[in-house]
């Protein structure tokens, strides 16, 4: 298929492609809505960018995407040190932060166990989450993993290494949301709100 725009603009799209949630088509949409707002929105973003690539790293400690290192998160010693939550990417950090409800440390493993795809505990960082847990500040572990035969799989390995540490190893708990519907929940769901209920 010959090329509609300069190689610059098809550059552009290409690079948008590879977002998640965008395909070929939402990334040409972009690229316009760039272009005609150029000033607006190009050249800012183009700025901004550059200047992320530059100054962000991951975390030496917990390896979360930060401007300095150890990262603000890291660094803050109002925190507390005796809890360390395990999560897959910054992503899932970002939303327990948005909560607001939990005080202690983090851990990015960088990924899930998936012998399908050939991730080991060597391709994450499973080796840093036992080292911190072994240095003996950490009490408890709280694996916030996803609900998927990965995330279990991923969550079982780590319960088992993280035995011998002689730390507390918890998960989040899952079942009802808030505001949800029984009659709009999975089987999945209602079994491990069932098995995790409590006194009322």
């Amino acid at each position: 298929m010959a090329a509609s725009a300069g190689p610059e603009i098809e550059r552009l799209i290409s690079l948008l492609a590879k977002l998640p949630g965008m395909g070929p088509r939402s990334a040409r949409r972009a690229a316009l809505a760039l272009l005609k707002r150029r000033e607006q929105l190009l050249v800012p973003l183009a700025a901004s960018l550059a200047e992320t690539a530059e100054k962000v790293s991951n975390c030496s400690v917990c390896a979360a995407p930060d401007t300095r290192n150890p990262c603000a998160i890291c660094s803050d010693t109002s925190r507390d040190n005796a809890l360390i939550c395990v999560v897959e990417e910054a992503g899932a950090l970002w939303a327990m932060e948005r909560s607001g409800a939990f005080r202690g440390k983090y851990h990015v493993l960088g990924g899930l166990l998936s012998a399908l795809d050939g991730v080991g505990p060597e391709q994450i960082r499973v080796g840093e989450l036992i080292g911190r847990a072994k240095a003996g500040e950490a009490k408890e572990v709280v694996l916030a993993l996803p609900a998927t035969v990965d995330g279990q799989t991923t969550a079982h390995y780590l319960a088992e290494k993280l035995a011998s540490a002689g730390v507390e190893v918890t998960s989040l708990a899952r079942g009802v949301p808030v505001g949800g519907e029984l009659d709009w929940l999975d089987d999945g769901t209602i079994i491990q709100a069932l098995r995790a209920r409590r006194p009322a």
